[in-house]
């Protein structure tokens, strides 16, 4: 990579960086596990600094509700895989840098084999139990793991696991009862408030690299969009928490976890009309649309646990909900459980095609 590129000029002319620090910045490898509103921006901020070596990962497509926030998306991008698009159009964007595509989920299976010789984990997820995940990764690696999370006019941000600092479970201990199942990716976001946090979070990164700065360790940033204010929250280490996360990633690590299985749109109804498969949406009652399906059951979230205790743990399952969050949470939660046979709807009920589904019964 051409760390003497004219692109660089303006960076390089700081004191804190130089040439030796571009070259730094030439030589990092960064793995960025989410490529939607948070990940958008970190890929995009941190290509265009110069990050020599940058991992991509997303199993998601790229629908039309992603375009208000998802600026390296386009209309005619709806349908591919995220990681792909990003990779292609921010290599475009600086082609000296080299940004590796993971079209898959993180997840248990793969996540040490993905994260390799990576520095650096940066956290642009949107669901408690893939954030858990890159936690105890980190912890098990020893690298930093730089968090950021939104909700509707607010985000927050930390660097966890660097420098023998606090981790992810210090600062919120997991509750694995699935009542805890959030259902906060399902409401609004304003869209420029993830390219905050992204940026930010690139911020970090660089940071890390460069050795300069003061660094969000032990301190949660909060940032309120609607006041505009930001405020530093310190915490500090909880042994056995992070005990707790060494022990889970070590355990990943060692052992072949069973897994839950994903179901696409495209398969869904086809899976549906032929399986001998309980069909459970875990929505609330209240939420649209009501779906008119054979044999589905719709029992929500907070009753789920209690409805299976009859059911055999070998039994065919396949759990949906709106967007496919909690119902991939919810899959997760039951494998942890014993359930043999789980499945889930990649991208909920919101990617099925109901009206074509009615036309053809």
């Amino acid at each position: 990579m051409k760390t003497h590129s004219k692109r660089y000029d303006r960076q390089i002319a700081l004191p804190e960086i130089g040439i030796s620090g571009q070259q730094k910045l030439a030589e990092g490898k960064v793995l960025i596990v989410g490529a939607g509103g948070l990940g958008c921006p970190v890929l995009q901020n941190l290509a265009a600094a110069g990050l020599g070596h940058i991992a991509i990962v997303d199993g998601d497509i790229v629908e039309e509700t992603n375009l208000h926030r998802q600026f390296l998306y386009t209309l005619n991008d709806c349908g591919k895989n995220k990681a792909i698009v990003a990779a292609e159009t921010v290599l475009k964007q600086n082609p000296e840098v080299e940004i590796i595509p993971y079209p898959t989920h993180f997840n248990k299976e793969n996540a040490f084999e993905i994260v390799a010789d990576y520095e650096i984990i940066v956290d642009c997820t949107d669901d408690l139990e893939t954030r858990y995940l890159i936690n105890d990764v980190s912890l098990v690696k020893a690298i930093p793991m730089v968090y950021a999370s939104i909700h509707k006019f607010e985000g927050q941000l930390s660097v966890l696991n660097y420098k023998n600092g606090p981790s992810y479970r210090c600062l919120f201990p997991q509750n694995e009862k699935i009542e805890s199942i959030s259902n906060c990716n399902d409401s609004g976001v304003l869209g420029v408030l993830p390219n905050v946090l992204g940026t930010l979070q690139a911020a970090e990164v660089l940071k890390i690299i460069l050795g300069i700065g003061e660094i969000l360790n032990g301190k949660l940033l909060l940032f309120d969009g609607l006041s505009n204010q930001f405020q530093n929250i310190y915490f500090k280490t909880n042994e056995s928490q992070k005990k707790i996360g060494v022990q889970k990633g070590k355990s990943i690590l060692n052992n072949k976890i069973r897994q839950e299985k994903t179901i696409t749109a495209v398969d869904f109804f086809d899976i549906i009309s032929k399986e001998n498969s309980l069909i459970i949406d875990i929505r609330e009652i209240y939420e649209e649309p009501d779906l008119d399906i054979e044999n589905m059951n719709r029992i929500p979230l907070s009753q789920l646990e209690y409805f299976l205790k009859e059911y055999d743990k070998n039994q065919e399952i396949i759990l949906i909900c709106s967007r496919g969050n909690r119902s991939k949470s919810a899959a997760e939660y039951l494998v942890k459980c014993g359930f043999n046979n789980i499945s889930h709807l990649q991208n909920g009920i919101e990617s099925l095609d109901l009206t074509a589904y009615k036309n053809d019964r």
